[in-house]
């Protein structure tokens, strides 16, 4: 193996933006900051999202931030401060940086991921599963 998992997060994350759950938390609301939940739908659907979230699945991210594919969505071109997270970190890293790589320059992504979030009573709003 040429390079680790933990490397390329490393790696990422000297590259990118990361803002403490404070400062999350601070920016949380606010008009032209959306914060993205990156983790697997089974992922929210067990333990909820940071109210307000819009969901843009890791599988899917690249393409829905290509502005030139057909799954584009326009969260990403909307030129508001975008704050990705996953369950730790690590995934959200590498998103960001992804995303940073392609263009997009208001990207950054939570410290500690959700569980930190949700470890310092961040709000969190939990999916209607009823179908």
């Amino acid at each position: 193996m040429k390079k680790t998992a933990a490397q390329m997060v490393a790696e990422a994350n000297a590259e990118i933006d990361t803002l403490s759950v404070s400062e999350a938390l601070a920016l949380h609301g606010q008009a032209h900051v959306r914060f993205v939940d990156i983790r697997d739908v089974r992922e929210l659907q067990k333990l909820g999202k940071i109210t307000g979230a819009a969901h843009a699945p890791r599988g899917m991210l690249e393409f829905w931030a290509d502005p030139e594919s057909p799954y584009h969505r326009d969260l990403f071109a909307s030129g508001d401060k975008l704050v990705l997270y996953c369950a730790s970190a690590w995934r959200s890293a590498l998103a960001t940086k992804t995303l940073q790589d392609m263009g997009l320059e208001n990207v950054c992504h939570l410290d500690g991921g959700f569980s930190a979030w949700a470890e310092l009573n961040g709000p969190v709003e939990q999916l209607d599963t009823r179908s």
